[in-house]
């Protein structure tokens, strides 16, 4: 690692530690981190060294520190303090040298609960994914039943994981109230634009329809490719992309957000498909939060050509710009009165998809397997269309307003369907109709009468 010409694997695209930035830092762990950013082309080590302003005994110290993390990971992989596989899906998340931090906080952590075993010694006892969880909140998968070997090298942690099931919507059991039909239309707009919304009234799944898009468009179910946040009120430029952050000496520092991070991570695996979900889209100061993502986030900008100079950013070379394999998919409650409309400039840069209550064959198929009655089945689905026919013919309210199907998804074999039933109009959809004609309560009533069996 000493060789000045020794091959390490470098992105050009993810470089953004600069020379102000490496000076001010000082620190031999934060420069570390960043050197080790470079994953995809060949930089030699002097190479690394002139471009970052810094010599090459710095920059070997930094390796040679990462390689010392890589060899007390393996260790504890060797002695059964923590397993194998485990360790590739961290490394799929964070930095060795945070692996190693994580396991270190873990284990001291776990010492003083642990029983000595007959010989008087303390039982070692593999770490567990919620441990790890605990310490770092990492969205780590979990393990398989069958555990990999330690990996020749720590680098090749890319490879598909065991827990990955091959994804086709047509023979999904568990699919989403959404006729195929409209699902792959949703698909193919979520492909040629890249960015999506799907609006529609509470409860019609557009959470989980955002993630059954993912893993079609991926064919596979693999969560450490997707991210998801929720917008709200407070959210700022800051959390989502980059901003000073406060730091324990009472200064501050330049932090990265979620959505710089996710895209840092798309960038270092080029070949696969990425999925940012933003959940209550439309909560959010959406010009406040996106800022120069207004541009960046359109389908023909997705190029390192168009990068950008971010806000907080000091060195004229540092520039960013979103990848082509990331999609963003952001949900949106069209029934909240409290919500402010979309800004238009950012509404060109998405496609967006309407959601609609189905209580079709689909859904009736669904509350008869949960074991639902046949009698009540017809019940809840003509009188719920029927209650919904009734929100969209009033000029004061429209198809955003409707009953989605999530208040009826709760039942379990074995119990009291009518009292469900009844919990559920008292205790759910009363309080819905009231708020929905909040000026006309005869017709909360009447609707409530529609409902009743």
């Amino acid at each position: 690692m000493g060789k000045s010409d020794e091959k390490f694997r470098i992105d050009d695209n993810r470089f953004m530690a600069t020379k102000a930035n490496l000076s001010r830092q000082g620190n031999m762990l934060e420069a570390a981190k960043q050197i080790r950013d470079y994953v995809e082309s060949g930089m030699t080590q002097a190479d690394i060294s002139r471009k970052i302003d810094a010599s090459p005994m710095h920059v070997s110290d930094c390796l040679m520190l990462l390689k010392k993390a890589t060899k007390k990971i393996i260790e504890w992989i060797e002695g059964g303090q923590i397993t194998a596989s485990l360790v590739v899906e961290m490394l799929k998340v964070i930095h060795p040298l945070e692996v190693e931090n994580a396991i270190k906080l873990t284990l001291a952590k776990r010492e003083s609960t642990e029983e000595p075993n007959v010989s008087g010694k303390k039982q070692v006892k593999p770490l567990t994914r919620l441990e790890i969880e605990e310490v770092y909140g990492l969205p780590v998968t979990p393990k398989s039943k069958k555990e990999n070997s330690i990996p020749n090298k720590i680098n090749n942690i890319t490879q598909k994981s065991a827990t990955n099931s091959i994804y086709n919507f047509t023979e999904d059991t568990d699919k989403p109230f959404i006729s195929e039909t409209d699902f792959d239309k949703a698909v193919a707009l979520l492909k040629r634009k890249k960015n999506i919304i799907l609006q529609g009234p509470p409860g019609v799944g557009k959470t989980f329809i955002a993630r059954k898009l993912a893993y079609e468009i991926m064919h596979e179910v693999k969560n450490e490719n997707i991210e998801m946040i929720q917008f709200h009120q407070s959210y700022s430029y800051e959390d989502f992309i980059q901003g000073l952050r406060p730091t324990s000496k009472g200064g501050f520092e330049l932090r990265n957000g979620i959505f710089y991070t996710f895209c840092q991570k798309a960038l270092k695996h080029p070949k696969e498909e990425f999925f940012f979900i933003i959940d209550e889209i439309n909560r959010g100061n959406l010009s406040k939060v996106f800022g120069e993502l207004m541009m960046l986030i359109e389908a023909d900008k997705r190029h390192e050509k168009y990068a950008l100079k971010l806000t907080y950013t000091e060195d004229e070379k540092d520039r960013f710009h979103v990848p082509e394999n990331l999609f963003i998919i952001g949900t949106m409650n069209t029934a909240d009165r409290s919500l402010a409309i979309v800004d238009y400039a950012l509404r060109r840069r998405f496609a967006f998809f309407p959601l609609r209550p189905d209580y079709g064959e689909t859904f009736k198929s669904f509350l008869s397997e949960k074991g639902v009655s046949d009698n009540l089945v017809e019940h809840l689905c003509l009188s719920i269309t029927k209650v919904n026919s009734k929100i969209k013919e009033d000029k004061n309210l429209g198809d955003g307003f409707q009953i989605g199907h999530s208040y009826f998804c709760s039942f379990n074999k074995g119990d009291d369907e009518s009292k469900w039933w009844d919990d559920i109009l008292s205790f759910e959809l009363q309080h819905l109709l009231d708020e929905i004609w909040f000026d006309d309560s005869a017709k909360a009533t009447e609707m409530i009468k529609i409902l009743s069996r």
